[in-house]
């Protein structure tokens, strides 16, 4: 057996006892992020626990990268640095994801507070375990080579690895990581998901008394509402694969005031990042004809803007091999009754868990989802492993995505997510062939296409935009965290 296959085979051994040992520290980790529940930009608790345990572990630790206070970008080498490997994930709740782990009716921990309602401590989980594990292999085993771990706060606001890309920290990255939990056990290839701008627009006006005075106002609702109305009648004549929604951030005071503010935040999403860029001109243009209808002001405020999400094929091979290497997990009939229960309550189809692996998924048309990743897999070669630990047919972002995030059935995806990247890791820093492909083969996927970050370069975007929401919630909240910290056997 050549000499680096041998190395590659005692390597991933190794990563695999390390978890073995420690699954139930991986799994605590978990449960404790889990408990913290916070929104995008509030991961005060949950990146505080992450940097400690990689603290303890021996990783140097930069905090508030980028700006953001939540995120940083942890790192460690072994025999003068050798290849760069990034791992980078998130950790944020959602508004209103608030639910007990393990019940399959819905029963919020808090009622009406953020919480886990799509598994994004588990990513990070997984995150963590994949890099300690392939540490352990790497001190054990002489292996050169950096880890570097990206905590990715807001991800839900898509918001915060652009920063990090313009900021220089993947300069140095040769390949880079990201897993997601789902319901199912499969990598992809290709373009996977499209991309975002995420703008605030607010509109000026003049108060007055609505029923005395409604003449001397200028009513900036009226814009938001004439900019809706166009661009409901723009949606004609945009793709079938744009999407373009909103929410009304303020909308004035009282009827009997006329409205002098008013804002509406909007999501744009094209298959480029040139066809974003084109729909969101065209929705800055027809703002402004709102605003001169009305003869009211505008400001457009780019909270974020993101490249599509694209997987290199060779990191996806890699990953696909681990993957099968590792299997599916074997869920029990207690596992599979509470998933049908779940799918029951949450009204959706009844079928169950997936008991096989699924098959490599692309290149063919992406999800309409954007992720903020999507820039790091312009500026590097990225796989991203997808991990069961969901259960079929629930739906993200509704109270059914929490309720089993702490149940054997994400911590069974947890341990064989963290075997199948930790073993993808090892083998990137062992084979300097396989790094040679990886480059090979993304300078052509890539090629005449030229990356250039999307958000303003001087942009600082909102940092505690659910600042109020957590100062009502966290003392209510926080009678649920978890105290207890995990301990990991080198």
């Amino acid at each position: 057996m050549p000499a680096v296959l041998s190395t590659i085979r005692d390597a991933k051994s190794q990563a695999t006892a390390w978890i073995d040992r420690n699954t139930p520290a991986i799994l605590q980790t978990n449960d404790c992020l889990f408990s913290f529940g916070e929104p995008s930009m509030e991961e005060y608790e949950s990146a505080a626990f992450l940097v400690a345990l990689l603290k303890e572990a021996g990783f140097e630790v930069e905090t508030g990268i980028s700006g953001f206070p939540t995120a940083f970008v942890a790192t460690w080498s072994n025999k003068g640095g050798g290849p760069v490997i990034a791992l980078h994930a998130e950790y944020d709740g959602t508004p209103g994801g608030s639910q007990k782990s393990g019940s399959a009716t819905h029963d919020p921990i808090v009622p009406g507070a953020p919480g886990h309602a799509e598994g994004h401590q588990a990513n990070s989980t997984v995150m963590l375990a994949s890099a300690l594990a392939a540490k352990s292999a790497m001190e054990k085993f002489g292996i050169a080579g950096t880890l570097k771990l990206f905590g990715a706060p807001g991800e839900e606001l898509v918001l915060t690895r652009p920063y990090f890309v313009r900021d220089g920290y993947f300069d140095d990255v040769e390949i880079a990581f990201h897993n997601h939990i789902r319901d199912a056990f499969y990598t992809e290839v290709g373009q996977t998901q499209i991309s975002l701008i995420s703008a605030e627009f607010t509109f000026h006006g003049e108060t007055t008394h609505a029923g005395l005075t409604p003449w001397l106002g200028r009513d900036a609702l009226d814009a938001v509402i004439l900019m809706d109305n166009g661009m409901a009648q723009h949606r004609e004549h945009i793709r079938p694969e744009m999407r373009a929604h909103r929410v009304i951030t303020h909308g004035g005071t009282q009827p009997n005031v006329i409205t002098e503010k008013a804002a509406a935040w909007w999501y744009f999403r094209g298959l480029s990042a040139d066809d974003t860029r084109d729909l969101f001109e065209r929705a800055t243009e027809i703002a402004e004809g709102a605003a001169k209808m009305t003869r009211t002001t505008l400001s457009v405020d780019v909270k974020s803007a993101v490249w599509p999400t694209r997987c290199n094929r060779v990191l996806a091979a890699l990953l696909d091999r681990n993957m099968r290497d590792i299997g599916m997990p074997v869920w029990t009939d207690e596992e599979v009754s509470f998933a049908r229960r779940l799918q029951q309550s949450a009204g959706v189809r009844v079928d169950g868990l997936r008991t096989e692996i699924s098959p490599m998924r692309g290149p063919d048309q992406p999800e309409m989802s954007s992720n903020d990743c999507g820039d790091i897999s312009w500026k590097v070669p990225m796989g991203r492993l997808w991990f069961p630990g969901s259960v079929p047919n629930i739906h993200f972002h509704h109270w059914s995505g929490g309720a089993m995030l702490t149940t054997s059935i994400a911590h069974k995806g947890i341990i064989a997510a963290a075997k199948a990247l930790s073993g993808s890791i090892l083998e990137c820093l062992c084979d300097e062939a396989l790094r040679a492909e990886v480059r090979t083969s993304f300078s052509e996927e890539i090629a005449g296409t030229t990356y250039r970050p999307m958000i303003p370069l001087d942009r600082q975007p909102d940092l505690r935009p659910h600042e109020a929401l957590m100062k009502y919630y966290r003392p209510l909240m926080r009678e649920h965290y978890r105290t207890d910290r995990p301990v990991f056997e080198a």
